[in-house]
């Protein structure tokens, strides 16, 4: 820092120095003001469009599944949307994987809509692609359609064991949400 000393009028000397300069910290002073003050607006401001508790609460739901007999039907929600968990028989995996992906509206394998090793459990949105109502066929004693899996009683879709549309107005098959098994038990959704 080069220093030069001149003389004012009343004839005391005056130092100039090249350093920090009261203008350049004013200018400092006042940005550092703005940015506190940007800060103090900004984070309230984005803080309040995080998600709620309840609604994080609902962002995935863990599933016992250790009472589900195969051929049976659970349901659950998540998301406040009904979820069906199917624990299929042996017979409707072979049957399942009998059809032929090429003949269907939205084609998709029994593979594709399972985790792989566990295709015996298959787990789908229980709402109708057409226009959202909950099909019937999870409980004992249903309408499982002509496929013997689920059965849109509001305008007649048919769906498979496997979930995949067969028959009806549904454009696409019942929706798998992502899950993951946590052990040999417990499914969690989402």
């Amino acid at each position: 820092m080069a220093e030069q000393v001149t003389m004012n009028q009343d004839g005391t000397a005056a130092i100039e120095s090249d350093g920090v300069r009261r203008r350049d910290f004013i200018n400092i002073a006042a940005v550092s003001f703005a940015g506190v003050g940007a800060a103090t607006v900004l984070i309230p401001l984005i803080t309040q469009m995080a998600p709620s508790k309840d609604v994080l609460a609902e962002a995935s739901t863990e599933v016992d599944v250790s009472a589900v007999a195969p051929g049976q039907t659970i349901k659950t929600i998540w998301r406040k949307q009904p979820v069906f968990i199917r624990n299929l028989t042996p017979a409707e995996v072979a049957d399942a994987e009998g059809v032929s992906v090429d003949g269907l509206r939205d084609p998709q394998s029994l593979q594709d809509r399972t985790v792989e090793g566990r295709t015996n459990w298959l787990v789908t949105l229980g709402v109708c692609t057409h226009l959202g109502c909950v099909p019937l066929g999870a409980a004992q004693g249903e309408v499982k359609g002509e496929f013997g899996g689920y059965f849109c009683p509001c305008h007649g879709s048919h769906y498979d064991t496997a979930g995949r549309i067969r028959k009806g107005p549904a454009p696409t098959n019942l929706l798998v949400p992502e899950f993951a098994f946590l052990s040999d038990t417990v499914i969690k959704i989402g």
